[in-house]
């Protein structure tokens, strides 16, 4: 279950240490009982308590021998997304007397990859941990960053690593009339609220690459009552879209029977507390469209010409899943 913490950032912001974004573990002072690679797979990592490998217990996560020497152990790692980092959680889930009492954070921003003569920013100072938590630390600071590296004090193991920030797109560099994926959560997409997420989390739909099964998704549970479920998408910037994409795969006798698109060009300052209950002035994009289970549905011809938009709303008809929403366009301005 997700912490009250970890709910305010996943949600706020994107984790641009995420694996399937293309983060990469580069390297480490020693992972002797659990591969550095864990770091950055999803979730929290598991617990097997009767499995061994010939070098200890298998943990799921990144574990250094005890330390029998001088010094600390690292690990540093090549942000799938380069951006601003704003939170941190050091996950030390299922690590009980072998987590590390401290750790700390440096980042850089660099073409290629970190050497010995590059030079490290500290942005978390050398701060304590708890043991099978998630240890949270905002972070103050507007420079964009390309990696990470995170110091353990003295051995031991870490879970997980989520770098919580905004990823940063130079927008200077795309053409007018170039098509891009607006949602796209790298490019700075993100999903604001929804009316439910019983079953699959509302980021899902703009995550990189296909889905990988039906729980890869947005999901709600069955409504029973009136109404309908939508999602609201913050558009990575402000911008004319040409294309929508839909896509149900996996979802077969729970895909929504109908969907529909309304837009909005909204300023930077509104940031409602309830996004449902907020008087925004919502035009159709896509009329009501029926859909197709386990399908990819494209929307081009059907759209409504509205200029400049910042903000989508996707309306399902009553309820159900979508593995993927994708919003293609080019930048308005």
């Amino acid at each position: 279950m997700e912490s009250e913490h970890d709910n305010r950032f996943s949600r706020q912001y994107l984790n641009l240490a995420e694996e399937r974004l293309g983060s990469v573990v580069l390297a480490t002072t020693d992972d002797f009982f659990a591969r550095k690679e864990n770091l950055i797979k999803p979730g929290r990592g598991i617990s097997l308590p009767d499995k061994f490998t010939d070098d200890g217990k298998w943990m799921d996560g990144w574990e250094s021998r005890r330390k029998r020497i001088p010094g600390h152990d690292w690990c540093s790692i090549r942000l799938g997304a380069p951006g601003k980092i704003r939170a941190l959680d050091i996950d030390t889930n299922h690590f009980t007397g072998n987590f590390p009492p401290f750790a700390s954070l440096e980042a850089c921003e660099i073409d290629g990859d970190p050497d010995e003569s590059t030079s490290w920013t500290e942005l978390l100072a050398k701060s304590p941990l708890e043991g099978t938590s998630q240890n949270f630390f905002e972070i103050s600071n507007d420079l964009r960053w390309t990696h990470v590296r995170l110091h353990i004090y003295p051995d031991g193991g870490v879970a997980r690593l989520r770098v919580y920030g905004e990823p940063h797109m130079e927008w200077s560099t795309i053409g007018a009339d170039e098509i891009i994926d607006l949602s796209a959560s790298w490019h700075g997409g993100l999903a604001l609220a929804c009316s439910d997420q019983h079953f699959g989390q509302m980021g899902n739909l703009i995550a990189p690459g296909s889905g990988i099964n039906m729980g890869d998704g947005w999901e709600t549970r069955r409504r029973r009552g009136p109404g309908n479920d939508w999602v609201i998408m913050r558009l990575a910037t402000c911008g004319i879209v040409r294309k929508l994409e839909v896509d149900t795969s996996f979802f077969k006798g729970n895909f929504p029977d109908r969907c529909s698109v309304d837009a909005a060009n909204l300023p930077a300052t509104h940031t409602p507390q309830d996004w449902g209950n907020d008087d925004i002035e919502w035009q159709t994009l896509l009329p009501e469209q029926k859909l197709q289970a386990d399908h990819r549905h494209f929307f081009e011809q059907e759209l409504e010409s509205l200029g400049g938009v910042t903000h989508l709303r996707l309306n399902i008809f009553p309820d159900g899943g979508i593995s993927r929403f994708r919003i293609f366009g080019v930048k308005a301005g």
